[in-house]
């Protein structure tokens, strides 16, 4: 998923660099008016300002008295009082109760606030009922107020470690005996004063602090099942009342029951008959909510539901461990897990789940588009997984499965284009988009970057979203994927949440603790750079129910991976406890093999977290060390060119840069090649797994590290340990698909059978690195989804997918007006070009040349090395230096002999391989006196593949010479004599 954007580009791999070869490095813009749609397409239309303050469409808001005489009300939100102040002093008073620049940081009492009070004075104010007022002389409407300390030395060491973005404010110290968990259930305000006794500044508070000193919880929370009854926990420590509305049915009707829930030290609960399960249930809470500035009646999902009706309208009462919920022998499917020895043995492929069957025919049209379709054993889908898994997948990657918003659970809902009718239309017309974009909001299709909740699989892929049939689905497409040789990662979003505010319908956290569970500014408004409504993983909390989210998915649906969502934006402690969580998981206990889940993410580094702003973040370069991957964006911009938020023509290693412009000013020539030389630089690092100490050749001729390579702005490209902390890819849901971005590149006149070469030779540079190869779902289809750079929520038309291979989606009109109208002058003549346009040959062949690279980097370990060491000692790059051949990269992978010193052996069939890409339109030869005198052969799979170019690859035993077609990756081998 993406991250703060200037408008307009798309969101997901972020980048930190404005080299067109390396990460964009682009600010935050909080507090910006930019839309939010512009800075995340994928989620809400609402603009950045009306997450700074409260809706006007609220009941009894503040600012609804604005044109009403100054009244209490008013000065309730907008407290800059100059009138009321003229009258008692000249000074300036900067007080307002809407925003919180204070914070209550420890249960030492200690408030921290960036003001100088002098000889003033400065006091804590409360009121139960929210009724506090800023007047001339001060707050009226408290129930309490408490003179505090200021404290002449600095915050307290652990506290700067936690906040360390108010490390430079003011200590104030509440007296000894105040009652501060009652104070913590009102509406708080703290007032500094002149020495003359004016009232000069006022604000609220933030409270997270205090409350995970006094109130962090280990205990049960959510539903909870014993033989007898079902007890409800919920952590709600500003609420004042709690109660929970039982209803029989999953919607409609009244409550069959209303219970109060009793409190002890923030956590609320009662104890209910076991009569309940099957039912469905809502809290009513009430509490002080900061955005109001009043005591507000929430309705609010549990946090830790493990059930929903439709839309999530009510919490379903189920229990995951009843026998009914569990396909046969899902006690058992630990054991039917397909083996995995290493992570450096694991690929990825990106799915999404509506998108793999909603198009395919042969998939009972009841089911298309959901959980089931994936048991369905002979249909085309399955049979195109079946066969990437008998060449050497591992791992099916699903883009959200939990609770998301904007697609209705419904179905009968959903409202659909004609495509028969959008087939009519020329392929660069602008009529299929616009269809399109004028039901996206109300149709069936959306990536689900948008979560409700994390802990219950989205309706919409159910064939009934209300009940436990979701559950059911869900483990039933976790068994079938496994039981075909897949192990399956969920894509998980724990660093935003949909909703927020008291009375969203998909507001859920924000209701039961405001304030608590989202990150905020400093002025307590809501930071939005990950599009909207961020979540504070530093909070113990929030951390909580980070990890006990991910168990429920791993022990309860028996997951076998995790992909994290702009992945940096979580702190590094908490991915790490979710780690240990995991890898404490043992099969004869919880029935899960927990050291072999896989977690990788995001690892971007922006926004108000980045250079560890709000504490140690999960970025590329923090995570490392951890054996938690992330995704390698210097791989993606040297081999496709540029990057996402630059131009769309610049080019890179493969789409013909140097060799083949495409008309775009990329500069002069000398600088283009040494931008081509930088590029492989970039590549050849990332080969060898982006260690950052890995050493090389540069295209300079000098000895360098990984981490001494450098990008544009002066970051390293290398940030790896260990292998399987990088994971390298070309393409993925974000941008352009791999096809559509290599036919926006390259020139106009090439052929299609030259786009197709490209492909690829860019697919096949991810897989014969050394890391985790990442491939989108298609790209071995040669997919396309008309050149949409963000399709998050263009359809079914845009994002099809055809198993049967007789179309790759290519030209189905102009990609949506919203984040692509700017490069139509580019798209425009391209879709209009019918040599574009791949036959089914060409798809055929390209799917055939994805399987035999796979069946490739699975003929030998040593494509899959396990160790920075391993890889230091054995993989080489050997056209470097200034005399290096352009557009050639050309690797080898040494293996040890049994009985001799030196290496050890890994492979028992070959002792030594070279892999020679050549990105050039022509044919390239390579001599190498350190390869001379080997017995290296074209790679048996590439000899009996339908590909005839590759069979024209050559090596000279004498010379040590290689030879390789143009726009092609060679692959020889060396075989152990037998």
């Amino acid at each position: 998923m993406g991250i703060t954007k200037i408008p307009s580009i798309s969101l997901s791999l972020f980048s930190h660099s404005s080299s067109p070869l390396s990460p964009l490095f682009i600010p935050s813009i909080t507090n910006s008016s930019y839309s939010t749609k512009s800075l995340h397409p994928r989620h809400s239309n609402r603009t950045h300002s009306e997450f700074q303050f409260p809706s006007l469409n609220q009941p009894n808001h503040p600012l609804k008295s604005i044109n009403k005489p100054l009244n209490n009300t008013f000065l309730h939100c907008l407290t800059d009082v100059s009138m009321a102040a003229e009258e008692v002093s000249s000074v300036e008073f900067q007080g307002d109760l809407s925003r919180s620049r204070a914070h209550w940081v420890n249960k030492s009492i200690v408030i921290a606030w960036d003001v100088d009070i002098g000889d003033g004075s400065c006091y804590l104010y409360a009121s139960k009922t929210a009724t506090l007022v800023v007047t001339g002389n001060g707050i009226e409407g408290h129930d309490t107020k408490v003179k505090l300390e200021p404290d002449n030395g600095c915050l307290p060491a652990d506290v700067i470690e936690k906040f360390p973005h108010i490390q430079h404010y003011k200590p104030f110290k509440v007296p000894p005996g105040v009652d501060t968990k009652t104070l913590l259930k009102c509406q708080l305000a703290v007032v500094s004063f002149q020495a003359d006794g004016q009232c000069i500044n006022a604000t609220g508070l933030q409270l997270p602090g205090v409350l995970d000193d006094l109130f962090s919880y280990s205990g049960p929370l959510g539903a909870v099942f014993s033989e007898e009854a079902i007890s409800l926990y919920l952590w709600a420590p500003t609420a004042q009342a709690i109660r929970a509305l039982i209803y029989r049915d999953s919607c409609g009707g009244s409550p069959m029951e209303i219970t109060g829930l009793d409190e002890v030290n923030g956590v609320w609960s009662v104890h209910g008959p076991k009569s309940w399960e099957g039912c469905y249930y809502v809290y009513e809470v009430s509490v002080y909510h900061h955005s109001t500035l009043l005591v507000e009646r929430c309705m609010a999902n549990d946090p830790y539901a493990r059930g929903l009706s439709a839309d999530g309208k009510r919490t379903l009462l189920v229990n995951l461990n009843c026998d009914t919920l569990k396909p046969g022998g899902w006690d058992e499917l630990s054991d039917e897990k397909p083996e995995l020895s290493s992570f450096s043995d694991i690929s990825i492929y990106e799915l999404h789940i509506r998108d793999f069957s909603a198009n395919d025919h042969t998939v009972n049209p009841d089911i298309q588009g959901g959980y089931l379709a994936f048991t369905s054993e002979d249909s085309a889908g399955i049979r195109h997984l079946k066969k990437l898994q008998s060449a050497g997948l591992t791992h099916v990657h699903l883009l959200p499965t939990f609770q998301f918003a904007d697609v209705a659970d419904e179905k009968e809902k959903w409202r659909s284009v004609d495509m028969e009718r959008l087939a009519t239309y020329p392929p660069d017309s602008d009529e299929q988009q616009a269809q399109v974009t004028a039901i996206q909001d109300e149709d069936g299709f959306n990536w689900g970057y948008n979560p409700v909740l994390w802990g219950v699989p989205k309706g919409s892929y159910a064939t009934n979203p209300n009940g436990s049939c979701r559950t059911l689905e869900f483990r039933k497409m976790v068994q079938s994927l496994n039981r075909i040789g897949l192990r399956v990662v969920l894509d998980v979003v724990y660093n935003h949440l949909h909703g927020s505010g008291p009375h969203g319908d998909n507001s859920v956290l924000d209701k039961v603790v405001p304030g608590y569970y989202l990150r905020r500014n400093f002025d307590g408004y809501i930071e939005n750079s990950t599009c909207v409504n961020n979540t504070a993983s530093e909070h113990f909390m929030v951390e909580r129910l980070i990890v006990d989210d991910i168990l429920c998915w791993a022990v309860d649906y028996k997951v076998d991976g995790f992909r994290f969502d702009l992945m940096g934006h979580i702190m590094k402690r908490t991915m790490l406890k979710a780690q240990s969580a995991l890898r404490s998981l043992a099969k004869d206990q919880s029935g899960v093999d927990g050291p072999k889940i896989y977690i990788y993410g995001e690892g971007w580094d922006f926004g108000e977290v980045a250079k560890n702003g709000r504490g140690v973040n999960a970025s590329q370069f923090n995570i490392c060390g951890t054996s938690i991957g992330s995704f390698n964006d210097r791989m993606r911009d040297a081999v496709i060119g540029g990057s996402p938020f630059g131009h769309p023509l610049q080019q890179g290693f493969v789409t013909g840069l140097s060799f083949q412009p495409n008309g775009h000013d990329h500069g002069a020539k000398i600088v283009v090649d040494s931008i081509l030389s930088v590029s492989q630089d970039h590549i050849q690092v990332a080969m060898a797994g982006n260690l950052r100490d890995y050493v090389l050749t540069s295209h300079q001729g000098e000895e360098v590290k990984g981490s001494e390579v450098l990008t544009y702005d002066g970051s390293p490209v290398a940030y790896a340990l260990c292998p399987s902390e990088s994971v390298n890819y070309v393409s993925a849901h974000d941008n352009e698909t791999l096809f559509d971005i290599i036919s926006l590149k390259t020139p106009m006149d090439i052929s299609i059978d030259e786009r197709c070469r490209l492909n690829h030779l860019a697919t096949s540079i991810i897989a014969f690195s050394q890391g985790v190869p990442f491939f989108h779902c298609g790209d071995e289809m040669l997919r396309s989804k008309s050149l949409d750079r963000d399709s998050y929520n263009s359809g079914d038309w845009f994002n099809r997918l055809d198993f049967s291979y007789n179309t790759n989606n290519w030209a189905v009109g102009l990609p949506p007006k919203g984040k692509n109208e700017r490069s139509w002058p580019l798209i425009k003549p391209r879709l209009a070009d019918p040599s574009f346009k791949p036959k089914k040959s060409h798809i055929l062949a390209a799917v055939e040349n994805y399987l035999n690279m796979l069946r490739i980097r699975y003929s030998s370990p040593l494509f899959r090395l396990r160790t920075g060491n391993a890889i230091q000692e054995r993989v080489r790059f050997h056209n470097t230096g200034p005399s290096s051949v352009p557009g050639l990269i050309v690797m080898s992978i040494e293996d040890g002999h049994k009985g001799r010193p030196g290496l050890t052996q890994l492979d028992p069939n070959y002792s030594y391989i070279v892999v020679a890409f050549n990105a050039s339109p022509k044919e390239l030869t390579f001599t190498s006196p350190a390869l001379r005198a080997r017995t290296l052969e074209l790679h048996p799979i590439q000899v009996m593949s339908g590909d005839e170019v590759v069979k024209n690859s050559k090596y000279d035993a004498f010379s040590g010479s290689f030879t390789v077609p143009p726009r092609t990756t060679s692959v020889f081998i060396e075989s152990r004599e037998i």
